[in-house]
């Protein structure tokens, strides 16, 4: 994975709620095992005509957004079925981080395994955040990882983030669970030398 300790970006804003793992990637679209090529099929059904050509009123398709890596989302994101190609879609489209009040616990899971940050942030701060991008649609945010810090541009004091210590580590090390496990072979070795076998 990619790894991930500061991101300044500008936002995509999806400031609808409720939205599922059908809606972000729907299942006519599963049938590759690997992890490429998902992102172009992102939000398909709110992204494309049925001939195939752009919507111009969604969001991915405004020529104002494109290249930002992160979007902001409404609660409950990622919600419904467990599938992991949610995440790998959203990864895939070059998103970095999704910000959103509320995520489903699967979704959650997913995404950070796939390298993707679910910053959850408070109501208030979400409504707070889709404000300013209404305003200003090239507003940067800064996420610090290290820090778990969101700057907002025109806030004196940053948001903050609660996230997993060892999935932390993983995200700024650009670590799976096998690349975590690996990078602990030394210990695991010493720890093994250490003990007593009882035969």
């Amino acid at each position: 994975m990619e790894k991930f300790a500061t991101l300044r970006s500008g936002v995509v804003p999806l400031p609808i709620e409720n939205v599922d793992t059908d809606q972000i990637i729907p299942a006519r679209f599963l049938k590759a095992t690997t992890r490429e090529g998902f992102g172009r099929n992102l939000f398909a059904d709110w992204r494309y005509a049925a001939d195939g050509q752009p919507k111009p009123d969604f969001v991915l398709n405004d020529a104002r957004y494109q290249g930002h890596r992160i979007l902001l989302a409404g609660k409950n994101f990622g919600c419904g079925s467990s599938r992991e190609h949610a995440a790998w879609a959203l990864y895939d489209a070059g998103f970095r981080v999704v910000i959103s009040s509320y995520f489903a616990d699967i979704f959650r899971g997913n995404a950070l395994n796939t390298g993707l940050l679910p910053l959850q942030v408070t109501p208030a701060e979400l409504h707070e955040l889709f404000a300013l991008v209404a305003q200003d649609a090239q507003a940067e945010l800064t996420v610090d990882l290290p820090s778990q810090t969101l700057q907002v541009p025109g806030r004196p004091e940053p948001m903050r983030f609660e996230l997993d210590a060892y999935k932390k580590e993983c995200l700024i090390n650009g670590y799976d669970d096998i690349d975590f496990l690996i990078s602990q072979e030394s210990a695991i070795t010493a720890f093994e030398q250490q003990r007593t076998w009882v035969f």
